[in-house]
C-alpha cells in the first residue's frame, strides 16, 4: 500500500517539475488506493475499468497542456488540488485548473464570446447561463458533440440520466449545453437546539399564539426574527447578548444581485406558476411569448420585475436586514456573510446556501455538538404573501462544464476528458464527501451518505426528498445573463443604501433590462429566439389579466404559520 502511495507522490512530483509522468494503470491504482477506496458508486473492478478507458482515450493528447477554470468553492478546490494532478498522472494530459471569483468566471467567458480568443479550454460556469448559451450558439451543444467530434472521447459509463441537474442544462431545443459538476441549494437554516428548548417554545407561543417551528410563510419568519433578536439565550447554551434573528448581506457588490435573482423574488411570490421556472413570467420578472422570446420586464409590457410582489420582496429584505441582523452585515458580501451563522449567535437564516455546509460542520464550532452532530438544521425556505402553490420556491446552483466553439477541437476533446473524470462515478462520491455539492443520483443514494446524514443537518434528506425538484437555477427566459445580472446589484444596491425606494429601484431595473432586450432585438444576434418586446400598455391591463404581474395585496402579513422540523422530515420519507 505504501509503495502505491509513493508512486502517486512521485508521479505528482514529476508533474510539478515539468517532467513527463507515466500514463498507465499503476498511477490509476495508486490514486484509487490512496484517494478513493470504497467511497465510489463503482466497485473496484468498475473503477479500474473506468480508469483504463480514460488512459486509452487520452493517448492522442498526451503531453498536451490544458487550462480550465471555475469559481472558488470547496468542491472545485478539491478538483484543482487533488483531481487535476491525479488526472495528469493517469492520462499524461497536463491540466491547470484555475480558481477565480464567480464574477470573474462570467467575465472571462464573456470576453471569449466577444473576442473569439480561446482563453480557457473549458469552463465550469453556472447553468444560469443556459438561456445565453442557447441563444448565442457560441457554446457547443454537448448532445451534438457527444455524437460527433467528441464521440471518441465520451465515456460509455458517463450515464447522463444519473445527473440530477441535466434538465437545467437542457435548452428548449432539447439539446444539452452543459454537464453538471456540482449543485447546491438555497435553503432555510436554523438553530434546531434553540427551537426545541421548552422555555424558548413556551415564551414564543405566549407572545405570538402559535408554535415555534420551521416557518412556512414570511410572516412566521419575521415573528421568529423579532423574537430572537436581542434575546438572552444563555439558558440554552447560547450567548447572553448579541443574538440576532436573521442573517443576510447588503453590500453593493455583484453578489447582491445573485441574492435576488437566485429566486428571492419567486420566494416572495413574484412570477408565474411553473417548474423548473415560472411560465410565462420567470423569477427575474421577464415574460416570454409562446416561442420563448423575451417580450418585457416592466409591468407595462407584461413583466413583473417592478410589480407589487417584487416591491414586497425587496422591502422585506431591507427591513429585516436593518431590524434583525448584525449591523455589520449591511456592508458584507455573500462570501463574508456565509460563515457568520457558524459563530453561534444567529437563530435563523432564510437565504442560506448549502455550499456552506462543509464549513458549518467543523469540530469545535459553537454550532456543533461534541458527538459531531450539528446544533442546526436546514429546511425548505418559507414563502411570501404573494406566493401560490406551484410557484418556484427556491434556487439551486448548478456549476456545469461548458465547451466553447472558439476552443480548437483537440483542446476541447482533452478538456472534455478531464470534465468527465471529475464527474465520473469513480470519483463523485469522494468528491461529494469533500464539498457536499451533489450532482449524481447514485452518489446521493450511496450508503456512505446514509451513514453520514445525521451529521449534515438535513442535507442528505433534502436531496433524497421529492421536494428538491422545486429548487432550480435561472431558466431560459434570460437571453444574456452577464449583461442583465449586473443591472440587479447596481439598482437594488441603490435601494439597500436608501438612495431610492424599492419601487423606484425596481422601476429603474426593469427599464434597464428592457433596454438590453431592445438592443439585442435591434442587433438580431439571437435570431428568431431573441427578444421581441411587447408594446407598452396601461399597466392595469396586465394587472387585471390572470397570473403575473400582480397588484398590491391589502394584507401583506397574514397569520404566521410553522411546521415541526421532525414532522417535515417524516413527510419527505
Amino acid at each position: 500500500m505504501r509503495l502505491r502511495h509513493t508512486s502517486t507522490a512521485i508521479a505528482l512530483a514529476m508533474m510539478a517539475f515539468g517532467l513527463p509522468a507515466w500514463a498507465d494503470m499503476e498511477a490509476a491504482k495508486a490514486f484509487l488506493d490512496a484517494e478513493i477506496g470504497d467511497q465510489s458508486s463503482l466497485d473496484r473492478a468498475g473503477q479500474e475499468a473506468e480508469m483504463q478507458w480514460f488512459i486509452d482515450a487520452a493517448q492522442p493528447f498526451q503531453g498536451m497542456e490544458i487550462k480550465v477554470v471555475s469559481e472558488t468553492i470547496t468542491t472545485h478546490e478539491y478538483e484543482s488540488k487533488v483531481l487535476a494532478p491525479a488526472f495528469t498522472a493517469i492520462t499524461g494530459i497536463k491540466i491547470t485548473h484555475d480558481l477565480i471569483g464567480e464574477g470573474d468566471v462570467v467575465e472571462k467567458l464573456q470576453t471569449q464570446m466577444q473576442s473569439g480568443e480561446n482563453i480557457y479550454d473549458a469552463y465550469i460556469n453556472d447553468s444560469d447561463l443556459i438561456g445565453t448559451h442557447w441563444r448565442y450558439q457560441q457554446a457547443r451543444s454537448l448532445t451534438e458533440w457527444m455524437a460527433g467530434e467528441g464521440a471518441s472521447v465520451t465515456n460509455p459509463g458517463l450515464d447522463l440520466a444519473d445527473f440530477i441537474g441535466a434538465k437545467f442544462t437542457t435548452a428548449p431545443d432539447g439539446q444539452l449545453y452543459q454537464l453538471p459538476d456540482q449543485q447546491f441549494a438555497n435553503l432555510y437554516w436554523f438553530r434546531y437546539d434553540w427551537f426545541n428548548d421548552q422555555k424558548t417554545k413556551d415564551d414564543f407561543k405566549a407572545k405570538y399564539g402559535y408554535d415555534l417551528g420551521v416557518p412556512v410563510n414570511w410572516s412566521a419568519y419575521e415573528d421568529i426574527a423579532e423574537f430572537f433578536t436581542g434575546r438572552d439565550m444563555s439558558y440554552a447554551g447560547g450567548p447572553e447578548t448579541g443574538v440576532f434573528g436573521n442573517m443576510d448581506y447588503g453590500k453593493k457588490d455583484p453578489s447582491l444581485g445573485w441574492r435576488y435573482t437566485d429566486a428571492w423574488m419567486s420566494m416572495a411570490g413574484m412570477g408565474d406558476v411553473g417548474e423548473p421556472n415560472g411560465v410565462p413570467v420567470d423569477e427575474w420578472g421577464i415574460r416570454v411569448d409562446e416561442n420563448s422570446r423575451p417580450v418585457g420586464s416592466c409591468v407595462a409590457r407584461g413583466g413583473a420585475t417592478n410589480d407589487a410582489a417584487a416591491v414586497y420582496a425587496v422591502t422585506k429584505a431591507i427591513e429585516w436586514l436593518q431590524k434583525f441582523t448584525p449591523p455589520e452585515a449591511q456592508g458584507m458580501t455573500f462570501g463574508e456573510a456565509g460563515p457568520v451563522p457558524a459563530q453561534g449567535n444567529i437563530a435563523q437564516q432564510m437565504f442560506w446556501y448549502t455550499a456552506f455546509t462543509a464549513d458549518m460542520v467543523k469540530p469545535g464550532l459553537p454550532v456543533m455538538n461534541e458527538d459531531g452532530t450539528p446544533k442546526w438544521r436546514m429546511a425548505p425556505s418559507p414563502h411570501g404573501a404573494y406566493w401560490k402553490e406551484g410557484t418556484k420556491i427556491g434556487y439551486q446552483d448548478v456549476g456545469s462544464w461548458t465547451l466553447m466553439k472558439s476552443t480548437p477541437v483537440d483542446r476541447a476533446q482533452a478538456a472534455w476528458l478531464y470534465a468527465q473524470f471529475v464527474t465520473s462515478k469513480t470519483v463523485d462520491v469522494k468528491k461529494s464527501h469533500v464539498g457536499l455539492t451533489f450532482a449524481r443520483e447514485s452518489t446521493i443514494q450511496h450508503a456512505s451518505f446514509t451513514e453520514r446524514a445525521p451529521k449534515l443537518g438535513g442535507l442528505v434528506e433534502f436531496y433524497r426528498s421529492p421536494a428538491r425538484v422545486q429548487w432550480s437555477p435561472t431558466g431560459t427566459n434570460i437571453p444574456d445573463y452577464p449583461k442583465l445580472a449586473q443591472l440587479w446589484w447596481q439598482n437594488i444596491g441603490d435601494a439597500m443604501a436608501g438612495a431610492k425606494t424599492p419601487q423606484e429601484a425596481l422601476d429603474s431595473l426593469c427599464m434597464e433590462q428592457e433596454k438590453v432586450l431592445e438592443r439585442l432585438e435591434r442587433a438580431g444576434v439571437q435570431g428568431d429566439i431573441g427578444p421581441k418586446l411587447n408594446e407598452e400598455q396601461d399597466p392595469q391591463v396586465w394587472l387585471d389579466a390572470p397570473g403575473a404581474p400582480v397588484a398590491k395585496l391589502e394584507n401583506e402579513k397574514p397569520q404566521g404559520e410553522t411546521v415541526s422540523y421532525d414532522e417535515l422530515i417524516k413527510s419527505w420519507q
